[in-house]
C-alpha cells in the first residue's frame, strides 16, 4: 500500500473536485488501518476515493481506534464536524493518477516530506486538474467566478482573487517544520522543502522539486530539480526544468554548491560547484576546460561536465569565453541565516 488519507475538499456545482486537503496523510500504513478503512467505507480495492459524509465518521473513527490507530481516529472523529464534502482516499499502488483526489494526495506527500521529487508518479496530472480561481473564500472554479463574485457584492462582501492556476500555494496545506518563506505564493503545493530552506522574495519553488535544505533560496526551482545540502541559489538565477526546456534530463544541485545571481543551469552539477553570477549554462554551450595554470586542456559541450564535482564555471569578460576550472573555494553558508528553530 502506497498512500492513504482522509481529506477534506472543494467541489464545483457539478460535483467536480477542484482541491483537496489532507490533515494527516500517511506513507506506506499499515495493513490493518487500511483494512478498517475500506471495511467501513466499502472501498473496492485498488487506487480509489471514496466519498462520505460526517455522519459516517463515528463509524470509521471507532474501526480505527479499534484496530489500534489512534491519530487516524480522532481525525475521523473531528472531521465529524465539517461542512465541506469529505473523501478517503486509497492508493494501493504507485500508478499515473486518474483523479483530482490522486493528485492531491500525492502533492502532499511530496510537501509533507514523505517523498522526495520524483518519487510517486504524477504523469498526466494536469490534464487532471481544474484552472481555479484561488479566492478569500476558497477555491472557485474559473467557469463559477462571476456568478460567485456577484453574490459576494450582494451579501456585502469583496471575492479577493489571489491567483487563477491549477495548483494552490504550499503554505494553505502545509508548513514543514524549519522553513522560512518570505513570499509564500512562491512556493507550489508539492514542493519539498527540506529543513533549514530559507525562499527569499525572489525565490520560488515548483511541485515535484525542491530542496534537501539548508539553503538560501533566491532564484528558481523548476519543476523536477532538487538543490542538494548547503547550496545556495543567488537572486534572479534560474535551474531548467523538465516544464521548462529541459527535456527528460533531470536536473540536480549538488551538496555545497554556489548559482550565482541571475545565472542559470541547464546540465546537473556535482558537489561544490560555483557558476558565475550572470552565466547561462546549457547543455550545448561550447566550455574550454582550463588545468591548475590556466591552460586550456580541451574544449567540450557543457553536458560532458554534467554531474561533475569541484567545477568553477565563468565567462572570460576579455573574449567572452565560457571557462571551466577547479573550484578550490568552498561555499560556506552562515549559520545564523539558517538557525530556524
Amino acid at each position: 500500500m502506497l498512500s492513504f488519507a482522509l481529506g477534506i475538499g472543494t467541489q464545483n456545482t457539478q460535483g467536480d473536485w477542484l482541491e483537496i486537503y489532507y490533515p494527516a496523510p500517511l506513507f506506506k500504513p499499515e495493513a490493518s488501518l487500511v483494512e478498517a478503512a475500506r471495511r467501513t467505507l466499502e472501498a473496492p480495492m485498488g487506487n480509489t476515493t471514496v466519498s462520505f459524509l460526517p455522519e459516517h465518521c463515528a463509524a470509521l473513527g471507532q474501526a480505527l481506534k479499534e484496530a489500534g490507530h489512534g491519530e487516524q481516529a480522532e481525525l475521523a472523529d473531528v472531521l465529524a464536524t465539517s461542512q465541506r464534502p469529505l473523501v478517503a482516499t486509497f492508493l494501493d499502488s504507485d500508478t499515473p493518477p486518474e483523479s483530482v483526489p490522486e493528485v492531491y494526495l500525492k502533492l502532499h506527500l511530496l510537501s509533507h516530506r514523505l517523498v522526495k521529487p520524483h518519487g510517486v508518479d504524477l504523469s498526466g496530472m494536469f490534464g487532471l486538474l481544474r484552472n481555479i480561481a484561488w479566492t478569500n473564500e476558497g477555491a472557485i472554479d474559473i467557469e463559477e467566478l462571476p456568478a460567485r463574485r456577484l453574490k459576494a457584492r450582494l451579501a456585502g462582501r469583496t471575492l479577493s482573487v489571489d491567483c487563477v492556476d491549477k495548483f494552490p500555494k504550499m503554505t494553505d496545506y502545509v508548513v514543514p517544520k524549519g522553513i522560512r518563506i518570505a513570499d509564500t505564493a512562491r512556493v507550489r503545493l508539492g514542493a519539498y522543502l527540506g529543513e533549514g530552506t530559507t525562499v527569499m522574495h525572489e525565490g520560488f519553488c515548483n511541485f515535484n522539486a525542491g530542496t534537501e535544505g539548508p539553503g538560501m533560496i533566491e532564484g528558481r526551482i523548476s519543476a523536477g530539480v532538487m538543490v542538494g545540502k548547503g547550496s545556495d541559489l543567488g537572486g534572479g538565477c534560474s535551474t531548467m526544468g523538465t516544464l521548462s526546456g529541459g527535456g527528460n534530463i533531470v536536473i540536480k544541485v549538488g551538496e555545497g554548491c554556489l548559482i550565482g545571481a541571475n545565472a542559470g543551469i541547464g546540465i546537473p552539477l556535482g558537489d561544490r560547484c560555483t557558476v558565475e553570477a550572470g552565466l547561462y549554462i546549457t547543455a550545448g554551450a561550447k566550455v574550454a576546460v582550463l588545468d591548475d595554470q590556466g591552460q586550456e586542456v580541451k574544449v567540450v559541450a557543457a553536458r560532458e561536465l554534467a554531474g561533475q564535482d569541484d567545477l568553477l564555471l565563468r565567462r572570460n569578460s576579455t573574449n567572452g569565453r565560457i571557462e571551466c576550472l577547479t573550484n578550490k573555494s568552498a561555499i560556506a553558508l552562515n549559520e545564523a541565516l539558517h538557525a530556524h528553530n
